[in-house]
């Protein structure tokens, strides 16, 4: 079910709504040569509470705000981490932020990937680029209570090697035996001998039980299509293949409009959405 005009208004929102608070940065960690992870506080201290899928609006002051999607663990307590990638004027300034800079946030927002629903069959999780990031809170509340789950399966697509988000942690999650954590690169690199190819082609090849599976999706668009259609294909149903939405969100709160796709709002309505309701409308050109 979508809002009405009427829950959409300034007045229904509130003017608190677009409102940032202060947080200060107590942590910076370089994850890329373009992307860093920052952990921050409230200085209010009264930390909110998140689902994973979630984001909140970060703003450098003076320069502007963005939405960036929670990278942080949902279900322990502790600085918000939010991964960032150095794309244009706003990430730069939030990028290149030293730990002690104040910045604006507001949220959290959106709805979650409700990990949950795959309570008793296999989790995938497949993630594309900084796609990861949005997906981290979901894998981190499934290894939470992996005993709850059957398969776990992480296939995750760069496009080199340099690129490759959390090598680390990718290289902790694979040594815990009990998820299996597929990677591949778009481009060979001298020091890369793991697999080349495009993510989709890990799909096929990946053991989960189609019938059984709830899907977790996030990278570019265009791959997201890819990935569903090739998970379909599986045989795993449209309705348990979850997107994650987030191009042109603006405001956050329903209300400029930027995000919208046709009746849907994303940043509230999403950004986490079931490909029955999106396949219908991302291949509408011009939508």
């Amino acid at each position: 079910m979508t809002r009405t005009d009427l829950e959409y208004s300034p007045a229904a929102a509130g003017d608190e709504a677009m409102l940032p608070s202060p947080y200060r940065i107590t942590q910076r960690r370089e994850d890329t040569a373009d992307t860093v992870t920052l952990a921050m506080e409230p200085l209010s201290g009264e930390q909110p509470s998140f689902v994973a899928g979630s984001f909140m609006m970060v703003e450098a002051f003076g320069v502007g705000e963005v939405p960036i999607s929670i990278s942080g663990d949902p279900t322990r307590p502790g600085p918000l981490e939010h991964t960032i990638r150095d794309v244009g004027a706003v990430t730069h300034a939030l990028v290149d932020s030293e730990p002690g800079t104040v910045l604006g946030v507001r949220g959290p927002y959106g709805n979650g990937w409700n990990v949950a629903d795959g309570v008793g069959g296999d989790l995938v999780v497949v993630a594309g680029g900084i796609g990861l990031a949005p997906l981290r809170p979901a894998l981190l509340e499934a290894f939470s209570r992996r005993g709850d789950f059957d398969r776990v399966v992480l296939l995750y697509g760069a496009r080199r090697s340099e690129d490759v988000l959390y090598a680390d942690q990718l290289v902790a999650w694979r040594e815990r035996f009990d998820i299996d954590v597929q990677i591949t690169v778009d481009y060979r690199t001298p020091d890369w001998d793991g697999r080349v190819g495009l993510v989709t082609g890990l799909v096929p090849r990946a053991g989960f039980d189609p019938n059984r599976t709830l899907a977790l999706v996030c990278g570019p668009e265009v791959m997201m299509r890819l990935v569903a259609t090739s998970l379909i294909d599986r045989g795993v149903p449209a309705s348990r293949v979850r997107l994650s939405m987030e191009r042109n969100m603006h405001c956050g709160v329903g209300l400029c409009g930027h995000c919208q796709l046709r009746e849907l709002f994303l940043c509230v309505d999403g950004p986490v959405l079931s490909y029955d309701r999106l396949d219908p409308l991302m291949t509408v050109p011009e939508l």
